[in-house]
């Protein structure tokens, strides 16, 4: 299992801890930004993840990780690999996630739903409805950066690798937005502004 000083030095290193102004997928503001992507792009960092979030949820007894896209897909992939259980995702379609590509749950899947960086939870809440809804028993859910400063909350069991607090405000809050420092928008999906 990676220690916290070790996940840190891997972000630094691949250059996935950035610094500036980003608007995050919640839509509020950070002067800070973890781009998950950069680390999940070497194979070998990518396993190491996926496994130690598999040894944290292994107990959970899942037989099929589902992750949000495209943030979450490389890590579900590896926390499935890890388990040895299928993984899948869901995708975008008119603005709602969705299963497609012939994706589907029954009742006898038991979910553990996986993704990149949690920051308000939403996300993570939205995997889990469609997991319900395709008929999936949701048993769990996982991260590798936790950054809601242990806000998001689940009404099933949560493990992360890596908590983090990093100070977010409502864009009409934001002392960055307030100096006219522009803003940017690293992540994969639409935010709000």
């Amino acid at each position: 299992m990676p220690t916290r000083d070790r996940l840190i030095d891997l972000f630094t290193q691949s250059g996935a801890l950035l610094h500036g102004h980003f608007r995050l997928s919640s839509g509020l503001h950070s002067g800070s930004y973890l781009q998950c992507a950069l680390v999940l792009q070497n194979p070998a960092a990518a396993e190491q993840l996926g496994r130690a979030l598999a040894e944290r949820t292994r107990g959970l007894g899942a037989t099929v990780v589902l992750s949000p896209a495209l943030g979450g897909v490389v890590i579900g992939h590896e926390v499935g690999r890890a388990l040895g259980v299928r993984a899948i995702f869901a995708e975008r379609a008119d603005g709602v996630l969705t299963l497609r590509r012939g994706f589907s749950l029954s009742p006898q899947d038991r979910v553990l739903v996986v993704e990149d960086v949690l920051t308000t939870g939403g996300s993570t809440r939205e995997t889990m409805d469609v997991a319900r809804t395709a008929g999936g028993q949701v048993v769990g859910a996982a991260s590798i950066v936790d950054r809601s400063g242990g806000t998001a909350r689940f009404d099933v069991p949560f493990e992360t690798l890596l908590p983090i607090e990093v100070v977010a405000h409502a864009p009409e809050q934001c002392p960055l937005c307030a100096q006219g420092v522009p803003v940017i928008k690293p992540g994969s999906r639409p935010t709000a502004s």
